[in-house]
């Protein structure tokens, strides 16, 4: 990785901080909740850039534009509205669920092969 990618990176995050920060308190508390739930829940693309969470911000400056409050651009249930941003997602959970997969089938297969 350049120093150069790493300062653009840098820029990138203050920028996408700075928009948090200026949404409305209801917006910024369910924002960071969001973002701790997207963290635990891992969609690999998390972790690949902010556009998942910038694309959350949008919405939520539009809402704030339009006079609406966080839930009612979320819904009631922020877990849900989160798991339906990311359904589509391969997370870590799909990773790991797949190597655990692949050694259980490993595994057996050995066991399988001795006994014949």
């Amino acid at each position: 990785m350049r120093i150069q990618d790493i300062i653009e990176g840098k820029k990138k995050y203050r920028a996408h901080v700075a928009r948090v920060k200026a949404l409305p308190q209801d917006y910024q508390i369910v924002y960071k909740e969001i973002q701790k739930y997207l963290f635990k829940v891992g969609p690999v693309e998390l972790t690949e850039g902010t556009d998942l969470l910038s694309g959350i911000i949008d919405l939520f400056e539009e809402g704030a534009a339009l006079g609406k409050g966080v839930l009612e651009v979320t819904g009631r249930n922020v877990a849900a509205f989160c798991d339906d941003l990311i359904k589509d997602s391969r997370t870590y959970a799909d990773i790991y669920q797949e190597s655990v997969g692949q050694e259980v089938n490993k595994t057996i297969e050995k066991v399988t092969d001795k006994t014949k």
